[in-house]
């Protein structure tokens, strides 16, 4: 059995900052920790008006730190802030052990986590930006060598010779991942076209996204009470859908202050999220901060652009909450929220309600066009009856008249036949009997 390492959490408080939210932030990141496969020994807090440039939380503190690894004989220590290069070899030379910061620990859980090819390449690349510029910081004394007495010897070579090679590598990655979303770009058309509608899981880490896409789908996807696990998206076809074609997607959780790196190397993945038909906002209703987990979930939305998909809240986990306490809240959160449904994934409570929402508003995306197709090529548009949903049909002057219900995708490639003709003149009041559809 792999020895866990020990850890010490340490979290600057700013003074402006509320003292329950260092509270939460320290609990996730001890849950972090504890997913990352670590031992949780110790905590330091550090209440300050600003950060330190070279300690982060002021060398007095980190003296305080040091004594403490020594005593607890800690492996490493964990900032819930991220460091600097500077700050972390200050600190490694006065803590001593080693020194990581939040971001780091987020992407060795990452890196544990991606089963599939894509999901390792996206965590590598990832991994290979945050190490880059606390590479050169670590070395930064040798960057700055120009030749002369003392400033000889291998290191500065060395140090280009890393740099260069980590840049490489960052290039070939990005390359693949490129491919990957031009991959991922095919799939997403080609659904498209055979008529899918997509409705993507969002929310915050552990919300139980993967349990309801199991409750939604009849699937058997891997679900765990720990943070991120699940890292490779998951498609699956929703149930009973009355013959319309519908498709969820299981992506990665968000955190608060999600890794840059992250958001830049998964950009293939959350793009399944920016072209999706509709959000599903899970969150986990049973936290008392669950506010603030929806507002951080809508953050990192709004900075990839997904803003303006419609959604629905849906407020997992009711079977943790008492009847009393679901009472209480229930209505000021429908007001709040909307439009929302309260679940339980784990028991089923109120799954049909919420597959009922997922086709009305899916609906809700049809568009509602009257078509002017020529005769001759009216017989090539039975795809209509397919993928849409034809309501009337009549033929005037040289042209067949539909009246139709279909997908915005389908829609945009329908426009030259749209009622703009009329306005030309095109199309003439000779309108016959309606005859019955082909």
């Amino acid at each position: 059995m792999t020895k866990r390492e020990k850890a010490i959490l340490v979290n600057l408080e700013l003074s402006q900052g509320a003292s329950n939210d260092g509270d939460i932030s320290m609990e996730e990141l001890c849950l972090l920790t504890e997913t990352a496969g670590g031992e949780v020994v110790g905590m330091i807090r550090q209440k300050s008006g600003k950060m330190d440039s070279a300690y982060l939380i002021g060398k007095g503190k980190a003296q305080e730190l040091k004594a403490a690894r020594e005593e607890m004989d800690a492996d490493l220590v964990i900032f819930n802030q991220e460091l600097s290069p500077t700050q972390i070899r200050n600190l490694e030379n006065l803590v001593g052990g080693k020194i990581i910061d939040r971001t780091a620990l987020i992407l060795d859980i990452f890196a544990q986590r991606a089963l599939s090819r894509e999901g390792r390449l996206q965590v590598e690349l990832a991994q290979l930006r945050y190490l880059l510029p606390r590479l050169t910081g670590r070395g930064a004394y040798l960057s700055r060598l120009g030749g002369g007495i003392g400033t000889r010897g291998p290191g500065e070579t060395q140090l280009e010779i890393d740099r260069r090679r980590i840049k490489h590598k960052i290039n070939i990655l990005s390359k693949e991942i490129k491919q990957l979303k031009k991959h991922r770009k095919l799939h997403r058309e080609s659904r498209k076209e055979k008529g899918f509608s997509t409705v993507a899981l969002v929310g915050y880490t552990n919300a139980g996204k993967s349990s309801l896409l199991n409750a939604l789908t009849g699937a058997q996807v891997f679900t765990e009470d720990k943070l991120f696990a699940t890292l490779d998206p998951t498609v699956r076809a929703l149930n009973n859908t009355e013959g319309k074609k519908v498709l969820l997607i299981d992506t990665v959780g968000f955190i608060r202050n999600l890794p840059r790196q992250l958001v830049d190397a998964f950009s293939a993945t959350l793009e399944e999220t920016r072209e999706t038909d509709l959000l599903l906002h899970v969150v986990d209703f049973s936290r008392s901060d669950f506010r603030e987990l929806i507002a951080s979930v809508e953050e990192t939305l709004q900075k990839m652009e997904i803003i303006n998909r419609p959604r629905i809240f849906v407020f997992n986990k009711i079977d943790l909450l008492t009847a009393a306490e679901l009472q209480i809240c229930r209505k000021k959160i429908e007001q709040e929220y909307n439009p929302a449904i309260f679940v339980s994934a784990e028991t089923g409570k109120n799954i049909l309600s919420l597959h009922e929402m997922i086709l009305e508003a899916l609906a809700g995306n049809l568009v509602r066009l009257t078509l002017f197709i020529p005769y001759h090529k009216w017989p090539s548009f039975s795809y209509l009856y397919r993928q849409g949903k034809v309501l009337k049909v009549r033929y005037c002057g040289e042209y067949t008249v539909a009246d139709v219900e279909i997908s915005e995708h389908y829609a945009k490639k329908l426009l030259p036949f749209t009622q703009e003709k009329v306005n030309k003149g095109i199309i003439t009041t000779h309108e016959q009997d309606d005859k019955p559809s082909p």
